[in-house]
């Protein structure tokens, strides 16, 4: 790879295929530094902060290539039933990133351009995909076109929901308009969640699953919930500075708490179908960027504990992300062996 014609093939080879969701690994990144930091782990959390600002300018950089140099694939991608959704991690990467400096950093600049561009993304996204798969002819069926990539419309307006609760106490006589917004988001995505895990869960229980078709995505049905979780537990702990969110104190509560239920309620069954998958089945096990999307979730069970533990005033809750995040740790470094070696080998072959 020292000729440097073969480098730039390379990088346009790369920017063409690149997988839509690839920002999920921002997603796991960005999640699990903040993990650390709120359990004290601070120097990891630096340490994944700077790979996080690494990974999301590379990734922009091959999407803008992508974008200018092969805009047919990219239609072609939001107009696929299983490829589209991936979209909505631009949305949720750029959102967790920007939780993460301004958790792991303190910066509220930085934080807040980017809650900016995720909310334009999120627009643009979110009407661009649900309009192109509304008017499709040629609809696929539940089993060929629903997976747990669908999840991540959820994930998206969540993620814009927490960042901008976050925001809101650098803001002064905006506070109240910015959580005001940040509340419709939290309900938004749980009235998104609901129907399209319906119809997973429909998928699942009376539709043909077999190993190709049960993808590492599904474990997003446990990532939505956790960061629906978050974005109720944020809302909360805003909630005595705002007293529209102080009479709707015993809902959010409730309703939070109903996402965790459901969120903890899916681990074992992934776990088993992975199992199912993987050892019984004998599934191969090699890197594919939809992992990210495996990796992500652990890491959003461990930060919407803790801050639901908050929220609610349960210490006891404390336990369970002391010990998950080193779950979530071990599916990072996992994935990201993963990601190098397969990086290498089309180094390797390219050359």
């Amino acid at each position: 790879m020292t000729d440097p014609a073969n480098r730039r093939n390379f990088i346009l080879q790369a920017a063409a295929d690149l997988f839509p969701g690839y920002f999920a690994l921002v997603m796991a990144t960005g999640i699990i530094s903040i993990a650390c930091y709120l359990l004290e782990m601070k120097t990891l959390a630096v340490v994944l902060l700077v790979v996080n600002i690494v990974a999301y300018s590379l990734l922009w950089l091959l999407l803008l290539l992508r974008l200018v140099l092969f805009f047919g694939r990219v239609k072609d991608d939001i107009n696929n039933h299983l490829r589209g959704p991936g979209f909505f991690t631009i949305v949720a990467g750029t959102s967790v990133l920007g939780s993460e400096l301004l958790i792991v950093a303190s910066q509220f600049r930085i934080a807040s351009l980017l809650w900016l561009i995720g909310l334009i993304l999120w627009a643009v996204i979110m009407y661009s995909f649900f309009t192109a798969m509304t008017v499709r002819e040629n609809k696929p069926s539940i089993e060929g076109g629903l997976n747990g990539a669908w999840l991540l419309a959820v994930v998206a307006t969540q993620s814009v929901s927490v960042l901008g609760t976050l925001l809101v106490d650098y803001f002064g006589a905006y506070r109240e308009p910015i959580l005001f917004f940040t509340l419709c988001m939290f309900l938004l995505g749980s009235m998104l969640y609901i129907p399209l895990i319906t119809l997973i869960f429909y998928r699942f229980t009376f539709v043909n699953l077999t190993t190709i078709s049960l993808t590492p995505p599904y474990w997003i049905n446990m990532g939505a919930v956790a960061i629906t979780t978050l974005a109720g537990a944020r809302l909360i702990i805003a909630a005595p500075d705002w007293p529209v969110l102080n009479d709707l104190m015993p809902f959010l509560k409730g309703f939070s708490l109903f996402f965790w239920a459901a969120g903890t309620w899916w681990i074992p069954l992934l776990l088993i179908l992975g199992f199912w998958r993987h050892v019984y089945k004998r599934f191969p096990l090699r890197y594919d960027p939809q992992y990210w999307g495996m990796v992500f979730p652990f890491g959003m069970y461990t930060v919407c504990t803790i801050q639901l533990a908050r929220a609610i005033n349960f210490p006891q809750l404390l336990v369970i992300p002391r010990y998950f995040v080193y779950l979530a740790l071990a599916g990072w470094l996992v994935v990201t062996l993963g990601l190098i070696y397969s990086l290498l080998f089309k180094r390797g072959a390219a050359a």
